[in-house]
């Protein structure tokens, strides 16, 4: 059980896939302040310099009602740019992978053995008779 477990763990997808979620949690938080603090101050430039930006205020007075057009169109650029680098740096290397394992031109991880699947099964009985106390449950 324990074998299967670290054959799992150094597998490299689960090691790769939290690589990933820690380096794109850090790269959005840096795509995100590009996008808001160059990318939507030079949208919001394009109307008139009297405007508050690009957006629309449906009740004169009430600044809780301004639509903020520039700030959806820089969360869009946003995710554009994170999601093209998780695809090119993790989607596309994994699946070239995978392609040249189909292929055989790379090793996979390893398979259990019968032998190894049938001790593994033993023990798993072993240790559920232990702790029922020698008796069967149904």
């Amino acid at each position: 059980m324990i074998k299967g477990f670290k054959d799992f763990i150094l597998r490299g997808n689960v090691v790769d896939l939290a690589v990933a979620v820690v380096i794109g949690a850090a790269f959005s938080s840096i795509v995100t302040s590009v996008t808001q603090r160059i990318l939507q101050p030079l949208i919001n430039a394009i109307p008139t310099p009297s405007d508050t930006g690009l957006g629309i205020q449906i009740v004169g007075d009430k600044e809780s009602t301004y639509l903020d057009i520039a700030a959806v169109i820089s969360a869009a650029v946003n995710f554009l740019i994170v999601a093209a680098v998780v695809y090119f740096l993790v989607v596309l290397p994994l699946n070239t992978l995978k392609q040249r394992r189909k292929r055989g031109e790379e090793a996979g991880p390893a398979e259990a053995t019968d032998v190894e699947l049938l001790t593994e099964i033993r023990d798993l009985l072993k240790a559920q008779a232990h702790s029922t106390g020698g008796r069967h449950e149904t």
